[in-house]
């Protein structure tokens, strides 16, 4: 039996999956532009959350799960440092909001490492 907040971990992944799916325009407006066709993208990433969260339930795919978490987590850095350059986004974000969420990706990498 696993930990509950490795499923808890899961839920969360799985729930932000389900977002993409629900409310791609809000995960649309954060894709970089030279990202080429975001709206794709948008619905991709959101398909990872989602088979990475059911993933992480089972021990025999929960390795390979953690390892793609953190690479996923790695790649998002790029969305997230997008928001901290691009003025448009600092009228709807405090900057401090910005960088907290940035610097929370190395925490949620941490967090999934930590099943190792």
């Amino acid at each position: 039996m696993s930990p509950w907040h490795l499923y808890s971990m899961a839920a969360m992944y799985f729930f932000i999956g389900c977002m993409h799916f629900i409310k791609p325009k809000a995960f649309l407006s954060i894709i970089p532009r030279y990202i080429p066709n975001g709206k794709l993208m948008v619905y991709l990433s959101g398909l990872a959350e989602i088979v990475l969260a059911i993933a992480l339930c089972f021990d025999t795919t929960r390795e390979l799960a953690i390892w793609s978490i953190i690479a996923m987590l790695l790649v998002f850095l790029m969305v997230h440092w997008y928001m901290i350059v691009d003025k448009k986004f600092h009228d709807k974000f405090p900057k401090p909001i910005l960088w907290f969420r940035f610097l929370m990706q190395f925490g949620l990498m941490y967090w999934a490492y930590i099943y190792l």
